[in-house]
Formats: C-alpha cells, sequence, structure tokens
C-alpha cells in the first residue's frame, strides 16, 4: 500500500495533513475503505469463484458485527496511542447506524475502521496487516 500511496500522492498531487486535523469518523471512512480492499483482496486470493460468491464471503467478514468482534479481541493487544484512537471512533457520535448490528456493535465497528485508518493514514502498513491478520485469525478466517 505504500506504493500506492506514493503514486497517490504523486499522481493526484495530495497535500501533507496533519492526522491529528482528521475527526474520528473521517479516519473511520477511509478505514472501512482500506479493510474493504484488504478483505476483497483476500477473498479474491483465494480463489477465482463467481462474483456473488465473492461478495458474500467478503461482506460476512466486513460487517460490523465481525468487525465489533475484532475489536474486541485486537483490544488488549493495542498500544496506548492506538487505543485511543479506537476509543474516539467508538466513542464518535454517529448519526447512522448500521442495519442489521446493535448500537454497541456499530460504534466498536467504527472505532476498528477508524484505528485502520489511522494506521493507513500514518504509513503504518506492517502493523496495519499484523492486526488484520490477528483478527482474522481470531475468526477462524485464517487457520
Amino acid at each position: 500500500m505504500n506504493d500506492l500511496m506514493s503514486a497517490m500522492e504523486q499522481q493526484l498531487g495530495f497535500k501533507a495533513v496533519d492526522i491529528k486535523s482528521y475527526s474520528p469518523l473521517a479516519l473511520a471512512y477511509i478505514g472501512d475503505g482500506v479493510f474493504d480492499l484488504i478483505i476483497r483482496s483476500y477473498v479474491l486470493n483465494k480463489g477465482n469463484m463467481q462474483v456473488n460468491k465473492l461478495h458474500r464471503h467478503t461482506s460476512s467478514i466486513v460487517k460490523a458485527q465481525t468487525q465489533a468482534k475484532m475489536a474486541v479481541f485486537l483490544e488488549p493487544s493495542l498500544s496506548e496511542e492506538e487505543d485511543a484512537v479506537y476509543k474516539r471512533g467508538r466513542n464518535a457520535k454517529s448519526h447512522t447506524t448500521a442495519k442489521n448490528a446493535s448500537v454497541g456493535d456499530y460504534r466498536k465497528a467504527t472505532g476498528f475502521e477508524a484505528l485502520l485508518g489511522y494506521l493507513y493514514l500514518t504509513g503504518q502498513n506492517d502493523r496495519l496487516m499484523e492486526l488484520v491478520k490477528m483478527a482474522l485469525t481470531e475468526i477462524g478466517e485464517i487457520k
């Protein structure tokens, strides 16, 4: 992803932005997209299959309930800084909720996405992938 971010910066003229200026919901916004891309790539890499099967498998992982489970599992492994970002995202007041998730799960998922967005935007890709791998292992996706 570093190569992708570098290419975006060069080709699209991205400006340097202080990460602290982003709201937790903005971090969750980008984190949602990053997580979705990682999981879509992971599912596709498992083998070619019908697109509806790819979508169903991806959706089962990226849904709020699964992300909440991942967040609860990962929380003890987070650094102080990561935990602060997670909690800011979890406690952010969103005006929307997930269709098929409890408010608690939705908030935990938002915190999880905010953490992933923060790690992505700060270039901590190895740590990002380490946490995703731990989470996928916890839900039984990686044996």
